[in-house]
């Protein structure tokens, strides 16, 4: 089946920079991620394309190869396909190897690159409070550790070292000529290691590693962003036969507040007013973010829509002391089941204030400009 194109997985314009290439990438890896989507198979699909595109467009070499050639560009052996690096890429050092690699030239050999374990990613879902204090959560992944059995050497006899792959001479990769050009793969024999064991491990059959579950705790740094990625290096798969492991990389998402939305450092608070209270102004306790109460005063008159600042009542700025702002939004209720007594100094209220522009400027205001409009059409 035809691969989708990388920018229609995304939902993006070819031009699009790299801070919307993120946005896009954060948004739909959130929406399709299989830990909000349980055994749902389409879902899973489409989280690996969203990984997958991301990983080639956020890279500018890769981007540009991918503009130019398309898929052909990351094909097993046509510009560093494999299995090394993030994402399952191997595509390393630029266009300059791309086209050493296409055309036959030197290009790096598997024996000078650094095999390491692949990494791996999880989410994490927390409170907006817990954004803005920071927090530790724990994580279960699934990943590879090394092997207890041989040490994660991959061999039955611990002190047994490694020999040189027959297959790739110990480079690690294998090339093949087709056409025009000479392609290069990893090595089927070592995997790309470029060197092999005597005497497999029969635990790990040789690799070194084995599946595990694992449980880490994941430091939440105060005033992290929803779709922060954080890195935890070299707590991925483990590497190969004892080499390096690889990186997890944690998602946060932060669950929406009942109270409180935020938009970056600031945070907005809808606080419904009585008539009365916005009529004849007052003062109402509104909460804070960090637990507290704050007092604001309401001045007589106050319509909906109206807004008031509290300085350094916000939320947490990532990596610093700083708070920002907190913005009270006033949302006028109007009275609803009212009993005859109530409705009857309304009616009262009503008939007092009736065509006084003083007391509903706005409202006198509108119904002028509507009488003029109708008569001026009326006149033709």
């Amino acid at each position: 089946m035809a691969k989708l194109d990388y920018y229609a997985v995304l939902m993006v314009e070819r031009s699009a920079s790299a801070d919307e290439l993120k946005k896009a990438y954060r948004k739909l890896a959130m929406q399709h991620h299989p830990d909000r989507n349980p055994g749902d198979a389409k879902a899973e699909q489409k989280f690996k394309e969203i990984n997958e595109a991301y990983d080639v467009l956020k890279d500018e070499d890769k981007r540009a190869a991918y503009d130019r050639y398309g898929h052909a560009a990351f094909e097993n052996g046509g510009m560093g396909g494999g299995g090394a690096g993030f994402g399952g890429f191997g595509f390393e050092g630029g266009l300059g190897d791309i086209f050493e690699q296409m055309f036959g030239g030197g290009g790096r050999r598997g024996a000078e690159r650094t095999q390491t374990g692949a990494d791996i990613k999880a989410a994490i879902e927390i409170d907006l409070t817990e954004a803005f204090t920071g927090t530790k959560a724990n994580v279960r992944v699934s990943t590879r550790m090394a092997c207890d059995a041989c040490g994660g050497s991959g061999s039955a006899d611990k002190n047994a070292t490694a020999d040189n792959c027959s297959t790739c001479g110990g480079i690690g990769r294998v090339r093949a000529q087709q056409g025009f050009f000479v392609v290069e793969r990893t090595c089927p024999t070592c995997g790309g290691a470029g060197r092999v064991v005597r005497n497999p491990c029969r635990v790990c059959s040789g690799v070194g590693t084995v599946p595990r579950e694992r449980t880490l705790a994941v430091q939440i740094p105060a005033g992290v962003e929803d779709g922060t990625r954080i890195r935890l290096s070299g707590e991925g798969e483990a590497g190969p036969r004892g080499t390096a492991p690889g990186d997890l990389y944690v998602h946060v998402a932060i669950r929406p507040h009942p109270i409180f939305q935020r938009d970056g450092a600031n945070i907005f608070c809808r606080v419904p007013l009585r008539m009365g209270q916005a009529a004849l102004g007052g003062e109402v306790e509104v909460p804070s973010i960090d637990g507290t109460a704050a007092k604001v005063k309401i001045p007589a008159g106050t319509q909906s829509g109206d807004q008031f600042r509290l300085r350094g009542k916000g939320f947490s700025v990532l990596r610093s002391t700083q708070r920002g702002d907190m913005y009270i939004q006033v949302a006028v209720e109007t009275p609803q089941n009212l009993t005859k007594r109530q409705r009857e100094l309304l009616e009262e209220f009503e008939q007092e204030t009736a065509g006084q522009s003083a007391s509903s400027p706005e409202h006198e205001g509108f119904f002028a400009k509507v009488k003029e409009f109708l008569k001026n059409v009326a006149e033709g």
